[in-house]
């Protein structure tokens, strides 16, 4: 058993109301609705930071995914959470909150998460926390666009409308170090960054 699966986490309704606490592995293997934050780091340049899962992980091992991600454990704020996993996994002692994008509704396609998206812009340095993730990278709009599935005929991404539902998406092409799917959180994030 990993460390992490015995987090004790909130158990919450449909409507995100905290009704009960439960061990992370029980959590997932029941399908129960939980709460988890996503944060997209952006540096002033407009390069967004992205980690690759750890190969330990349980979920989408060895898969490129948000910036920072975590579970809210019990007792925990979706702020407090977000404050939290930016400390743990990329070193950053934050001073303000981050930008809250917004709320992705617990579903199969999120794992049952409900799940608050947040945008920091920094040009701090990163310390990468390696039992988290297995690297991490900082990469260009124009990489980022060329891995998003867009439908050539419409000319729009085909995971929208957003934000209700979204999960994850194919990839058209991978980046380097591969992987087969993106969180729809950056597909979101990369579409709401100013050029």
């Amino acid at each position: 058993m990993r460390a992490e699966d015995s987090e004790i986490l909130s158990v919450v309704d449909d409507q995100d109301q905290v009704i009960g606490q439960r061990r992370r592995d029980d959590i997932h293997r029941l399908g129960l609705l939980h709460r988890a934050t996503h944060v997209l780091v952006f540096r002033q340049d407009g390069q967004i930071f992205l980690q690759k899962r750890g190969l330990h992980k349980q979920e989408s091992p060895g898969l490129w995914d948000s910036s920072v991600a975590g579970h809210v454990d019990a007792g925990e704020t979706y702020d407090a959470c977000c404050v939290r996993e930016v400390r743990e996994e990329i070193g950053i002692r934050l001073e303000e909150m981050p930008k809250r994008l917004f709320k992705l509704a617990a579903s199969p396609l999120t794992g049952m998460e409900f799940c608050w998206v947040y945008r920091l812009v920094t040009d701090l340095k990163l310390v990468l926390d390696y039992t988290e993730m297995e690297t991490g990278q900082w990469f260009a709009q124009s990489e980022v666009d060329q891995w998003l599935p867009l439908n050539v005929a419409t000319r729009r991404y085909p995971v929208m409308p957003l934000p209700e539902g979204v999960g994850w998406v194919d990839c058209r092409t991978r980046p380097a170090g591969g992987h087969a799917r993106w969180p729809a959180a950056i597909v979101l994030a990369h579409l709401m960054t100013p050029r």
